[in-house]
């Protein structure tokens, strides 16, 4: 890599498929390289913690309801998913809202329903809400299995982690409109690495990757927000206390970074009966090995996704290899789609 090469990061999918969607990274100028961060919930999370799911779903009276992208992304085993679990007789509902989840427990009393809670800070107000609402609703078949992460610790470990060179952060707008721009000042202030809030249409994430290079050719360690109209310094207070109230930081597993201090978000004791791991005694299996899927590489910028011997090939979105290449915000699926094999 020439000494010169400014690499810049994007942690979010929906930015990471946005930006191969309209091709921008052929309008980055020379000398500079744009990589897929820890930014997609779906591909962040760890086999074992599918082969969890998995059997989760298969236990009789359970129903399963979940946002459609976790459906075909494999576990521990190649082909094992949720998709498949339906063909064998696990009860699966895709729902768009976690609400809507609440609605069904509430209409069939007879079955156990099991929302699964993937995202980040975007999606666990909505989360927190179902669960506030089942309680006072009095639903008590209803309950919440959390996968839910907190973008800040991951990306401390992803700059504490060996071998890291990333000179610059393009921000997610969608966690920043919950937590606020201001929760991205630690990247400037304590690692002296520009980062630039950014919004979702080309010419917004263009106007961000502008000012991130300015920046960081400048070798200014500064935040700017990009995003301002939908974003404010603090974040939405609202959303926040949902969350305060119903979610606590714990420990958690991510692909390609391991276990993270305070990285996600477990439902406090008061809220134990809508909680799947205790009310149904869910257990997280031994971490198994990855089967040669390098989607954990891809989302920590230490390779891309054509750099995986398997990609186009042995691993497509028909048959994926990883959650990288199934998921909607997933950096080969947006490559394969967009980029070409």
């Amino acid at each position: 890599m020439p000494c010169s090469e400014l690499r810049l990061m994007e942690v979010c999918g929906t930015h990471t498929m946005a930006i191969a969607r309209a091709g921008l990274k052929s309008l980055l100028p020379e000398g500079v390289k744009l990589l897929s961060g820890p930014g997609c919930p779906v591909c962040v999370t760890p086999p074992e913690v599918m082969d969890a799911v998995l059997e989760l779903a298969m236990r009789p009276g359970v129903v399963t309801a979940t946002y459609g992208d976790l459906v075909r992304v494999p576990g521990s085993r190649r082909g094992d998913s949720l998709a498949r679990r339906r063909a064998l007789g696990a009860r699966l509902l895709v729902v768009y809202s976690p609400m809507d989840a609440v609605d069904w427990a509430a209409e069939h009393p007879e079955s156990e329903v099991v929302f699964l809670g993937a995202g980040f800070e975007t999606t666990a107000p909505g989360t927190a809400a179902a669960i506030l609402d089942a309680a006072e609703r009095g639903v008590p078949n209803f309950s919440v299995f959390s996968m839910l992460k907190r973008v800040e610790p991951a990306l401390r470990a992803l700059i504490a982690s060996e071998g890291f060179n990333v000179q610059g952060f393009l921000c997610p707008g969608h966690v920043a409109s919950i937590t606020g721009a201001e929760s991205f000042r630690f990247l400037p202030e304590e690692y002296g690495l520009p980062a630039v809030v950014a919004g979702f249409e080309p010419g917004d994430i263009l106007s961000a990757l502008r000012r991130l290079i300015e920046l960081a050719r400048s070798g200014a360690a500064a935040l700017e927000n990009r995003y301002e109209r939908a974003v404010s310094p603090h974040g939405n207070a609202l959303a926040l206390a949902a969350m305060e109230r119903v979610f606590e930081p714990r420990r958690d597993i991510w692909r390609g970074l391991g276990e993270i201090e305070a990285s996600g978000l477990g439902i406090r004791p008061q809220f134990a009966a809508h909680d799947a791991e205790r009310r149904l005694g869910v257990e997280i299996p031994p971490a198994a090995g990855s089967g040669g899927c390098r989607c954990g590489d891809v989302i920590t910028g230490r390779s891309e996704p054509r750099d995986c011997p398997m990609f186009g090939g042995a691993c497509t979105p028909e048959d994926p290899l990883g959650p990288c290449m199934v998921s909607s915000e997933g950096a080969c699926a947006a490559a394969y789609k967009y980029e070409g094999v």
